[in-house]
Formats: structure tokens, sequence, C-alpha cells
């Protein structure tokens, strides 16, 4: 008997010594009927708003010990839309986002910096049309009706990722600088 019994003692003791393990479930639901990703750019002074249609988020979060908070976001490029018909195929072509080549924009983070109850500073890399470049985002958490809400914005510079070059680098044209919104409902986050 006490053979059969060994090799189960051994075993859930090496379970116990590795701690608990990270199941899916610990992963946040994004809502994405009740959420949105936009942008704001300038042309030639004026103000040009845009959004993505289709998006992902992976997100885990224990509001107890938000500095193992993990973010990744999915933007598929091929969603943009503009508000002329026009405008929306010409963003998805190789001078802009690529997007048949470049099909998504991720964002990975790799810390979290909690600034005040509710609101936190996530830094990681931002992947667009195959470059990456690190970022900071502010990021206010806000619970109600059974959901917790992450939103915020950051300014990017487009050049930096090509969005725009040839002749459309000239900045004079299309502003460098391109203000990215976002609101992501979240399900399955605890008590902030």
């Amino acid at each position: 008997m006490t053979r059969v019994l060994r090799p189960l003692f051994l075993a859930l003791g090496l379970l116990a010594a590795l701690g608990p393990v990270r199941a899916a479930s610990d992963l946040a639901a994004l809502v994405p009927a009740q959420s949105e990703i936009s942008f704001v750019s300038r042309q030639m002074g004026v103000p040009v708003s845009g959004s993505f249609r289709s998006f992902d988020a992976q997100v885990r979060f224990d509001p107890a010990h938000p500095q193992t908070g993990q973010f990744t976001i999915g933007v598929d490029l091929g969603s943009v839309q503009l508000p002329t018909n026009d405008a929306t195929q010409e963003i998805v072509r190789p001078t802009w986002f690529d997007a048949a080549r470049y099909p998504r924009a991720v964002f990975e983070s790799s810390s979290v910096r909690v600034l005040e109850r509710g609101r936190y500073e996530v830094q990681g890399r931002l992947s667009i049309k195959g470059h990456a470049q690190d970022v900071v985002v502010p990021v206010a958490l806000e619970q109600a009706a059974g959901l917790t809400v992450a939103s915020g914005a950051l300014v990017v510079h487009r050049l930096a990722f090509e969005i725009g070059d040839g002749e459309w680098a000239d900045t004079s044209l299309v502003a460098d600088e391109v203000q990215i919104r976002f609101r992501l409902a979240l399900s399955g986050i605890g008590p902030i």
C-alpha cells in the first residue's frame, strides 16, 4: 500500500512546491460591443478621426497585485474606418498601414506601475508595420455593472512606424503625432 501512496504523495508535494498555476480562467474577457479603439490625426491642421472595428485583448489583472498585470492588445489594421470610403481604402495600402503585409498592430505590456487607486502606467512595446517602439500608456480603471472599463490615450509618432511614407512623410500635410484612444470593457476582474 505504501508503494502505491508514495508516488502520489511525491507528486502532490511537487505540485505544492511549484505553487499555484495560473489558469486560463484568470484571463479577463473583452466585451467588444462596449469597447472601442480610435485615433485622431491632423491633415493640414484639421483633425481626422478614425476607428477600428476588430481588435482583441488578453488581460490578466489582479487588483490586489496590480504590478503583476499583463496586457496584450491586438488590432486588425484592415478593420480601420475613416470618415470617407476613399480615405478608408487608402489607409490600408502600402504607403500607410500596408495591412495586407502587416495585418495586425500589437501592444504587449512589460510592467505596470500604480499611480493611485484605479490609475496606472502600463509600459510595453507597440508594434506596427514591422516596427516596434517602447511606450508608456496611462490607464484608468473604473467598475460599474459587473464590468471593469480600462480607458486612456497615448500619442505616437506615425513616422517611427513608417506610416505615411514618401510624399506623405511631409508633416505639414499630415502631422507626425497621432493620438490613440481606447476604452476596453472587461469582465472577470475583481473589485479595485
